[in-house]
């Protein structure tokens, strides 16, 4: 046995029943990509409320996506022998939490206070989330079954970013979060009622983690998910004002365009993540070919069709990364399952963070067009280690 934990095999194989648990880990990462990027639907009025610029508000971003990417890689470790079901159920508790200390903010301090319990939340969640998958379902569910729990990434910002957008509109920022305070309360009911007992027999240990970077296939994963999500968060975080200054659109079209992109990603993910299951190496290299030319083209285009176009393209392939790139680390290696999505979790949070900022740095020094350039360049990287290494390369 390898110093990695070593999951306790399912009571029975995976049927039908199963079903309500695959839902019901969609409902928390929904919930956790909601609570993490809702700021960027609120970021006027918050800043307006607390009384600090865009700039600082736009930290809380940063915080939670540093945390989470700092916890992610040891949440095995972390949580020790722990049952998954008991620790998934407090910590989106926690997330709960976390969302009505932001909503009760007075200042940012405070507000900071709640995007580190978020990130705390949101660190052991994905940590372990990816992991539960293969323990659910096996053989040909298994594929459906990581493209019902990835859903929940895409469908959190077709519907609910746009949605808490709406809440704040017609009450208060601070119901925005009220609703996602409840909605974590609720997903951890939903997780607590159907999720089956999954106990683990050994503690993690870094050692796991550790065996689990020197395949070769897992570390190829882990850069190619490195350079991709670094590419696209540098240049979709300034989507907008790519769109406002250099193609002209009003910011109804954009609105309407960032909907179609949303749409856009749902399928994505749905028609990726199939494919993912039977050849990962295919998946990933069509997810990441098509967010690096969408991000070059876009940086030449205008026109509310063109734009809609290459929005469409990048919207599909970027819905597909987190299910095939995560399907690359599991086929690379099955025996440390949870060890490999932990540490593929924590730098795929730490490719939102340390992407959106340098985006940030570029866009400032050189301007919009560069930003999309060195996204399509960042993720060619990505596209280029897909394309030279494989999944199930275990050479030393």
């Amino acid at each position: 046995m390898t110093n990695a934990e070593a999951p306790a095999p399912p009571a029975a194989p995976p049927t039908a029943h199963r079903w309500p648990p695959v839902l019901a880990v969609a409902l928390a990462t929904f919930t956790v990509v909601s609570s993490e990027m809702m700021p960027v639907g609120l970021l006027t009025p918050m800043s307006h409320s607390l009384g600090v610029t865009d700039g600082v508000t736009g930290l809380s971003l940063t915080i939670t996506g540093l945390i989470a990417a700092a916890l992610s890689p040891f949440a095995p470790l972390l949580v020790g022998a722990r049952d998954r079901r008991t620790v998934l159920v407090a910590f989106m508790l926690l997330l709960g939490l976390a969302d009505a200390v932001t909503a009760l903010a007075p200042d940012f301090a405070v507000l900071a206070v709640g995007r580190v319990l978020l990130g705390a939340a949101m660190g052991i969640v994905w940590g372990l989330a990816t992991s539960v998958g293969p323990r659910l379902a096996d053989g040909p569910r298994l594929a459906l079954t990581m493209t019902l729990i990835f859903s929940g990434v895409s469908i959190a910002s077709v519907l609910g970013v746009p949605l808490g957008t709406y809440l704040a509109a017609l009450l208060d920022w601070r119901a925005a979060f009220w609703a996602l305070a409840l909605l974590g309360a609720a997903s951890a009911a939903v997780l607590a009622a159907t999720l089956p007992a999954l106990p683990v027999h050994e503690r993690g240990r870094l050692g796991g983690l550790a065996g689990a970077l020197r395949h070769r296939g897992v570390a190829a994963g882990i850069a190619i998910t490195a350079f991709v999500v670094l590419g696209h968060f540098a240049g979709y975080t300034y989507i907008r004002p790519v769109l406002e200054a250099d193609a002209g659109l009003s910011s109804g079209v954009i609105a309407a365009c960032l909907l179609v992109y949303g749409l856009a990603g749902v399928a994505g993910n749905f028609t990726l993540g199939p494919l993912s299951g039977r050849r990962p190496k295919t998946a990933v290299a069509l997810a990441l070919a098509g967010v690096a030319l969408a991000a070059a083209l876009l940086a030449y285009t205008g026109g509310v069709v063109t734009v809609l176009l290459v929005l469409v393209v990048w919207g599909a392939s970027y819905g597909g990364v987190s299910v095939s790139t995560q399907a690359w680390v599991r086929t690379a290696d099955p025996a440390r399952i949870e060890a490999s999505a932990a540490v593929w979790a924590g730098v795929f949070n730490a490719g939102i963070a340390l992407g959106s900022f340098a985006g940030g740095l570029v866009v400032d020094r050189a301007g919009n067009r560069a930003v999309l350039l060195t996204a399509a360049g960042l993720a060619a990287v990505g596209l280029l280690i897909a394309l030279l290494s494989r999944p199930d390369d275990r050479r030393p």
